[in-house]
């Protein structure tokens, strides 16, 4: 036979130890590229007992059927009969999952070797917050490297970019040998050289320690890699064989991210070089494009599939961009055979296997990519596909929690697997639809058992519901009138919970970048999609649904379709504008240049070549960036170039908005080789659709009847084998189609039809469904509609989150997204918020409920309020509550509220959160209850009046400073309340007014039994004593709490008699913070996922005395009460509980800047910047403290180092872990942090911080942590001076002001024996795309 077999192969390696369940994927073709000569075969990926390696196997076998030949196991295969072979595989991510990689050092600048530890603690992007809000154990995953090496070396921007005046250095006309030009076109000046004897002492030294590889990520190289690229030589000189800079791997902007992608480059790559290389002992000839080109037709081409959705040379393949080298195979997969340009409909891709659901977008002919992730606690900043893990797959394990049905995200994994696959595993969503008869044994593989050849085990699924639903039963039978369930509805209602869990991340994703999901494509592929797909699709109004013929191995199928790609990229920090288009011009030209002279190396024609030109631009002063591709000629008047333009479009099509004014900033300019291998489909599936005449199927053609459970209970359903349908068929559901790798279930309303490369599923019309309300049931609680409307309900706030974004235009709002949005009863009573900020969980209800009682009967449809006061349930003034209450008739039925954070409202400094505040008037602007809107009439001139003028009338404040600002983000408020609204209206319209308002009492109801639970738990674990906590603000002011318990009743009451009286200052705390600090109390105490509402403080009654600090006068000022006092308060309630020792009790709040009015004379331009800052987190019965990490009542991310010196005329001198600052016991507190800031400017620096008096408690014997210390590095001799824990100073250029930020306390007496319990973050191996990063935004600000 003549050269030509073509081979694609999906390699889903297993973790070590870790058997059956997870195949690797081969798709073979003897060369001739047709659909119909493939062949398809699966096969385990880890079976010792038959072959070591499951590709190499998959190849021999596929060489078997095209030559004829037998080729025993164990022969080397000849390559001279390969054309190619394309590979995906997960080696890598399972490395850096296990933590398997290459022992690794980390050469960085002095001052931040601790850098990524803090990073650590955050599991997306790396900057102080912590991962899990409600976890009081703050577990970090482990960092790659094993040694940090600082080199004494610094550089650092000249300019910066917030000057009034835009000032930029022209390095022309610069003579000084220290300020030169950077990559990115900014000016940068060198401030310490390094020296080489001592980076070839410190790497000699790694090197005789039997380090091999290192990374190296310094300060600014992005932008100026001299240091790096010196490092770099000396490295190779020593002999290092692996060495990864940052500057070359990714040269972007952001210090902490190209650092972990450098160390994540440098722990993985000699990894995959060890696998590639046993790889390739498996075959005669040589791999890859040097092979072909020295050995002529013996070598064979060998290509993986990278993270961004191109393949690569076997040679250049690295760790960096083989994160996601399996998962991406199936997006290309999808992509290529489910999208047609002629009708550009887009297309969601919705993989669901065993262990993992995946969900990503293609549309408009391009893949979606995303520049920074997170995957196993690891940021890696490299250009990836955007695909998003939302759930654990079939895997996903099943529970009955506090009342709930509860879908993962546990998951069973490949070992032991679902309890079907006959190795004693829990429930699982597999086993709900093998026990529904919507899985069929006879059609799976017989590798299940001991010996691993026998079928599925339905007895062992079938048996272990019956236990569930007993235990359910027995639960549901206590509570009057509430009738039994069958173990068929449990099954189902599990199905039904685990479709709604995956619709609400889809529809985030989705909506998120702008697109209504509803014109969509469905494209499922995955072994356990088919099960799922047209229930999925039928919940975000998507009519029809893609299932390629070869789904089940789709991710292999990509890499055979897929093009190889190159990509060369270089930083900007240039105006988008006609003068500059030349120079973008100019740059994207010399890069395709590069791109082309690589593809060419690799055996690509001219011809064969096109480039992807991308600019990375956004607005100055705003933080999201997009990265806009060069626009056809043909779509703004025939002009070539016009990135701008198409800027303007991208943006307003996602954030709603454009800035018309705003300068447009290039950060990045990218081009994308690409090396054509993909010449089409022969028809497309519209193509084919349109040509097809459909034809019911042959009944005979049945396989046979099965008794499957649907909505309703068991019905006989017709199976027919795929391999059986004929192109041109219609099965009518209810169906199942299913072959040896995939079950399809077609639903009833539902039809199929068999197409030449698809099955393609069509959903019922609208008018096939029941007209008006589903006829549920008030009498008694139905636990899986319960669980439903728990998800619906959070999913119409977090869509009214979405709106307020895309209409909103601060930066605050629409990019930091500090804000929460919220749905309430009639009463005004919580029932769900997103997203869970801490302080906002009780502050907002007491908002609405204030705002209810002072409005009755007075309040008309089409009314809107607004309040910010800390009297009437407000925080502090900058975040203002909008409300609106949604009417039937003229009754009241429900409200939906959002609270947003104004970047200002007046008072006496910029920003409204001044450090020294006396009088709540010189924090700003002041609501007590006001309509915004009367019946529609938005009153913009009362709420200037407001904003504007009242604030200005107090001695030294002022109005509001961007009142355009305020207004369009109140509107935006009011059009998100809106959206909440008509969203619940129509689930109204779906269920009926009392259905809906029967769940929204049930589901705080269910709250409320999980809290009182808490509570009689915690009586019987103290057995009665009463439980007293004292701790105090460094002023001396006490807060007292006693709780008494009520043990039938499981009540309590939270008495802080003897807190001490209202201060004058800003830290007193409204009353609405006392609630949110308790209401996340009990939430972390819980430690289980319950719904946040009303419910969770129905048990608790909290008595605070008037006029304490705790309930100030109207008139007090609040700003510190509500980011240092809440931290303090929450300090008390976990002491008084004894859940575990203090953490850092403080937020350290930093601001620095010039401009304003000052002495009385004009406005000055100027800036200001604001941040807080990370400690110890409190160590507890069975988990250390963590170091540098924000704890309780924040979660704020930090500004990364190098984005914070482009932007302000500062110098971060250093960012480390404070060593020894936490308690120590059996259980150490975490360490505290150490910030050193350098000024090369005048400017006016404050800090407001706690915890600098008296020390954060240790507890059961463990020892108090360190108190915070603030420095002031003054003058020419540099003394310090210390500042106190809250004051204001004048800082010259040169002065610094240093924070050692408290640790936490220790747990357990030293020498007591360590109870540590280590529990793994279930989402530990999801893929964290755009929309885990929007998800981290929202807890982080």
């Amino acid at each position: 036979m003549s050269k030509g077999i073509r081979i694609a192969i999906d390699l889903t390696a297993l973790l070590p130890l870790k058997r059956g369940g997870t195949f690797t994927d081969c798709v073979g073709n003897p060369g001739t590229g047709k659909l119909e000569d493939d062949v398809l075969i699966k096969l385990l990926s880890v079976d010792p007992a038959n072959y070591d390696d499951a590709p190499l196997e998959g190849i021999r076998r596929l060489m078997e059927k095209f030559t004829g030949e037998k080729i025993e196991r164990g022969d080397l295969l000849d390559t001279s009969k390969i054309e190619s072979i394309r590979m995906g595989t997960t080696v890598a991510t399972n490395a850096l999952l296990e933590r398997k990689g290459e022992k690794c050092a980390l050469i960085t600048t002095k001052g931040f070797k601790d850098c990524l530890v803090i990073e650590l603690t955050c599991a997306f992007s790396g900057n102080q917050s912590r991962p899990k809000i409600f976890d009081l154990a703050i577990r970090k995953p482990e960092v790659l490297y094993q040694q940090v090496v600082e080199i004494d070396e610094r550089v650092t921007l000249e300019d910066y970019a917030e000057h009034p005046d835009r000032e930029i250095t022209d390095i022309s006309k610069a003579s000084d040998p220290d300020l030169v030009r950077g990559l990115s076109g900014e000016a940068v000046r060198i401030l310490v050289r390094p020296s080489e004897d001592s980076i070839r002492k410190d790497l000699q030294r790694l090197y005789d320690e039997g380090f091999r590889s290192i990374a190296v990520c310094l300060m600014h190289s992005y932008t100026f890699s001299d240091h790096e690229l010196l490092v770099g030589k000396i490295a190779g000189e020593i002999g290092f064989p692996h060495i990864s800079l940052s500057s070359q791997l990714m040269p972007m902007i952001k210090f902490v991210p190209r650092a972990t992608s450098a160390a994540a480059d440098a722990y993985l790559t000699p990894e995959i070089k060890r696998y590639i290389s046993g790889f390739e002992n498996g075959f005669a000839g040589g791999l890859g494009r040097e092979s072909v080109r020295k050995q002529g037709g013996k070598g064979a081409r060998c290509e993986f599939m990278q993270s961004d959705g191109g393949l690569v040379d076997v040679s250049k393949f690295s760790g960096l961009r083989a994160i996601l080298s399996g998962p991406a195979g199936g997006v290309v997969g999808y992509a290529l055979t489910s999208y047609d340009p002629e009708t550009n409909i887009p297309v969601i891709g919705f993989d669901m296997g065993g262990t993992s659901t995946d969900v990503s977008r293609y549309g408009s002919g391009r893949y979606e990519h995303v520049f920074e992730t997170t995957t196993a606690g690891i940021t890696i900043q490299s250009p990836q596909l955007d695909i998003n893990t939302v759930a654990a797959g079939g895997g996903s394990r099943l529970f009955w929690r506090n009342g709930l049905f509860v879908v993962g995200p546990e998951s069973a994994g490949a070992h032991p697997g679902p309890a079907c696959y006959r190795k004693g595993g829990p429930l699982t969503v597999t086993d709900a639809n093998l026990f529904l008869g919507r899985l069929l044994p006879e059609f799976f593989p017989k590798i299940f058992g001991k010996s691993e050849d026998e079928a599925l085990d339905e007895s062992a699924s079938e048996n272990l519901f019956k236990e569930l639903t007993e235990e359910i039963n027995k639960e549901l039978c206590t509570r009057e009138g509430n009738k039994p369930m069958s173990p068929e509805e449990v099954a189902y209602g599990f199905v039904k919970i685990a479709n709604e869990s995956m619709t609400r991340p889809i529809r985030s994703l989705t909506e998120a970048k702008g697109y209504d999901t509803s014109i969509h494509r469905l494209s499922t592929f995955g072994g356990a999609g088919g099960q799922h797909a047209v229930a999925i699709a039928e919940s975000l109004g998507i009519r029809q649904i893609l299932i390629h013929k070869y789904s089940s191995v789709l991710s292999a199928y990509g890499m055979a379709l897929a093009d190889v790609v190159h990509e060369v990229q270089e930083p900007s920090s240039a105006v988008f504008g006609k003068e500059q288009k030349a120079s973008f011009v100019s740059r994207l030209d010399e890069l395709k240049a590069k791109a082309t002279g690589v593809l060419l190396g690799q055996g690509f024609d001219g011809g064969d070549i096109v480039h992807e030109e991308y600019l990375n631009m956004r607005y100055r002063g705003t933080e999201s960036a997009l990265m806009v591709v060069r626009p056809r000629k043909d779509e703004f008047g025939g002009e070539e170039y016009e990135f701008g333009k198409a800027f303007v479009r991208q943006h307003e099509q996602e954030f709603g908005f454009t800035l018309p004014n705003r300068d447009i900033m290039v950060d990045d300019i990218r081009v994308r080789g690409v090396g054509k291998s993909f010449r089409g489909l022969e028809k497309t599936v519209d193509q084919q659709l349109g040509a097809i005449n459909p034809t019911p199927v042959d009944q005979s053609k049945r396989h046979s009847m099965k008794n499957v459970y649907f909505e309703g209970g068991r019905r006989e359903t017709p199976l027919y084998r795929l391999s059986d349908l004929a192109v041109g068929e219609k099965v009518q559901g209810p169906a199942i189609l299913a072959d040896g790798t995939q079950t399809i279930v077609v639903t009833p309303g539902a039809t199929a039809l068999v197409i030449e490369t698809h099955v393609v599923i069509n959903l019922g019309d609208a008018d096939e469904k029941q007209a008006g309300p589903r006829k549920i049931s008030t009498r008694d609680v139905d636990p899986i509609m319960l669980s439903i409307f728990a998800h619906r309900f959070m999913a119409i706030a977090e869509q009214m989150g979405r709106a307020l974004q895309k209409t909103s235009v601060s930066t605050n709002v629409k990019e930091r997204l500090d804000y929460s949005c919220a749905l309430f009863d009639e009463d005004g009573g919580l029932v769900a918020n997103a997203p869970h900020l801490p302080v906002h969980l009780g502050s907002m209800s007491t908002c609405v409920r204030t705002q209810a009682a002072i409005w009755k009967g007075k309040l008309k449809r089409g009314d809107v309020l607004v309040s910010n006061h800390p009297e009437f349930g407000g925080t502090h003034l900058p975040d203002i509550t909008v409300i609106t209450p949604a009417f039937n008739g003229d009754k009241i039925i429900f409200y939906v509220a959002s609270r947003a954070h104004h970047a200002d409202i007046g008072g006496i400094l910029p920003g409204s959160m001044p450090p020294h505040s006396r009088e709540l008037y010189q924090e700003g602007a002041a609501i007590k209850s006001e309509k915004l809107v009367s019946e529609g009439h938005f009153d913009e001139e009362r709420i200037t009046e407001l904003l504007l003028e009242e604030p200005a009338q107090y001695p030294g404040c002022s109005g509001t400073r961007c009142l355009a600002d305020n207004i369009n983000d109140l509107k935006a408020q009011v059009a998100a309340n809106q959206k909440g609204i008509n969203l619940i209206s129509a689930l109204i319209e779906d269920y009926g007014e009392d259905v809906v308002q029967f769940y929204m009492i049930s589901i705080q109801n269910n709250a409320e039994n999980s809290v009182r639970n808490l509570l009689k738990r915690v009586y019987k674990r103290f057995e009665g004593k009463e439980l007293v906590a004292k701790e105090h603000m460094d002023d001396g002011s006490p807060i007292c709490l006693k709780v008494e318990i009520d043990p039938e009743k499981g009540e309590a009451e939270f008495d802080f008699g003897g807190t001490g009286p209202e201060m004058y200052g800003n830290m007193n705390a409204p009353e609405a913070v006392t609630y949110s600090a308790i209401i996340y109390c009990l939430r972390c105490l819980i430690s289980e996922d319950i719904p946040l509402n009303q419910g969770c403080l129905k048990p608790v009654h909290v008595k605070i005395p008037r006029h304490s600090f705790l309930s100030p006068s109207d008139g007090a000022a609040v700003v510190g009460g509500n980011v240092l006092t809440s931290q303090r308060i929450t300090d008390v309630v976990l002491k008084a509980f004894k859940a575990c020792a203090a953490s850092q009790g403080d937020c350290n709040n930093l601001t620095f800047g010039y401009g304003g009015s000052q002495d009385g004379g004009g406005h000055v331009k100027g800036f200001g910047y604001y941040e807080t800052i990370a400690g110890g987190s409190g160590a507890g019965p069975d988990w250390d403290g963590a170091s540098g990490v924000h704890t309780h009542m924040t979660n704020t991310r930090i500004t990364d180092a190098e984005v914070f010196e482009r932007r302000y005329p500062v110098l971060l001198r250093e960012f480390s872990i404070r060593k020894g600052s936490g308690g120590i016991g059996a259980h150490r507190g975490g360490d505290g942090v150490i910030r050193d800031i350098e000024f090369r400017i005048p400017v006016q620096v404050s800090i407001l911080s706690e915890r600098r008096v008296f020390h954060p408690y240790g507890m059961n014997g463990g020892r108090e942590a360190e108190c915070g210390l603030n420095l002031w590095i003054h003058g020419k001799d540099q003394r310090p001076i210390n500042l106190g824990g809250k004051n204001t100073a004048a800082m010259k250029p040169g002065e610094r002001i240093i924070v050692h930020t408290p640790g936490g306390g220790g747990y357990g007496e030293p020498d007591e024996e360590r109870k540590v319990k280590n529990i793994q973050d279930p989402k530990h191996a999801w893929r964290g795309g755009s929309l885990a990063s929007r998800l981290s935004t929202q807890e982080t600000n």
